[in-house]
């Protein structure tokens, strides 16, 4: 029996956030977990004219390759995703781990080298994006391990989700395009603000922004989504910020991260837990230890930490910086291997100031 949530879902990713047409060449990948999702996903393509792919992710096969493959072998680039990032149109990641933390005994520099190896396919792919050539989302399917990840049971989080993707809405799309018409009031404010400062506990932070464009993250690139965000200028960023929540990568946890930066560049960074990871990753290359984007989370629905930075940083009352790669449509010019979402609450006096006037306090905008 079909999942009607799940029939409404694939319904908003391919019509709404994929914007699907007849002809269009077609990337939707998951593991075998979420297949209930990816079959319903593969059937709204089908009946939208397209030429949909399906690629089942291996439980494990990630974790055999960092552990025992050669450095050529990790170093390795498909040809098959070659072809996707070059000429595919459109492309889905459905989330659906078995467990988070298969590669937490990995090598940090095994996985550094390997991030660096597929670098050229993520720049294509967003480079094709900042262009209009290809559209691409993600998005999450409810299992066991993401459920214990947020300390909820699986039938908890699998509403937490649907509830998150506005799925118990009559219309959802309709309920993301006000969503996207909320936000747009602020970004046509900050797309017109050259300096931006946030103060929070333990943070002081300067950059500029101007002639930055601001995105309305409306349910496209992500699903569930929630919030708005630019790449500073790449060597304005000045001050120190210390992270609310623990920096998540790769299912890896990095507690207590502080960092401060001097022409936008970190030169010190500490972390309570996870530190060896922390400067590792920035390290990975010249661009990983500048920030690529700076992001205000404005989903007021996500109210719990579940490391899961799909949700995480759409959390009201946040801000998230990310370190590494910029997305080109921001303005930003930074590049890099990673891309990495760190968060900071704002809720308990935090303030953001745009060109010296106060515009948000206590996690609130009060424009």
């Amino acid at each position: 029996m079909r999942n009607e949530r799940l029939v409404k879902m694939a319904r908003v990713l391919v019509n709404y956030s994929l914007e699907i047409e007849e002809g269009q060449k077609v990337l939707i990948t998951g593991s075998p977990i979420a297949e209930p999702l990816l079959k319903e996903v593969y059937r709204e393509a089908i009946r939208n004219g397209a030429h949909p792919e399906t690629r089942l992710i291996m439980e494990g096969a990630d974790e055999i390759l960092l552990k025992e493959g050669s450095e050529q072998q990790i170093e390795y680039v498909s040809p098959i995703m070659e072809l996707v990032a070059e000429n595919y149109q459109a492309l889905l990641s459905v989330k659906s781990e078995y467990n988070t933390r298969h590669l937490t005994n990995i090598d940090p520099n095994r996985l550094k080298k390997s991030r660096k190896a597929q670098n050229r396919l993520f720049q294509t792919i967003m480079q094709r994006a900042s262009q209009g050539e290809l559209k691409w989302c993600g998005t999450q399917y409810p299992t066991h391990a993401t459920a214990q990840e947020a300390q909820m049971s699986l039938a908890e989080y699998t509403e937490f989700v649907f509830a998150a993707c506005l799925l118990n809405e009559d219309n959802p799309q309709e309920s993301w395009q006000k969503i996207h018409a909320e936000q747009a009031r602020l970004i046509d404010y900050l797309n017109d603000v050259s300096c931006l400062h946030i103060l929070s506990q333990d943070t002081d932070l300067k950059m500029n922004i101007k002639n930055r464009k601001w995105i309305n993250c409306d349910g496209k690139n992500n699903f569930p989504d929630g919030e708005i965000f630019t790449g500073p200028v790449e060597d304005s960023v000045e001050g120190h910020i210390r992270f609310s929540y623990p920096g998540i990568y790769m299912g890896r946890e990095i507690q207590d991260i502080q960092l401060e930066f001097k022409s936008g560049k970190v030169v010190k960074a500490q972390a309570a837990k996870g530190e060896k990871l922390l400067k590792t990753l920035l390290d990975t290359d010249k661009g990983s230890c500048y920030v690529g984007e700076i992001a205000v989370g404005t989903n007021y629905g996500i109210k719990s930490f579940t490391r899961n930075m799909l949700f995480d940083e759409k959390i009201g009352g946040t801000v998230h910086l990310a370190l590494g790669n910029g997305y080109p449509e921001s303005g930003s010019k930074n590049q890099s291997a990673i891309h990495w979402d760190l968060l900071c609450d704002m809720s308990q006096g935090g303030e953001i100031y745009a060109d010296g006037e106060l515009i948000y306090k206590e996690g609130t905008f009060t424009l």
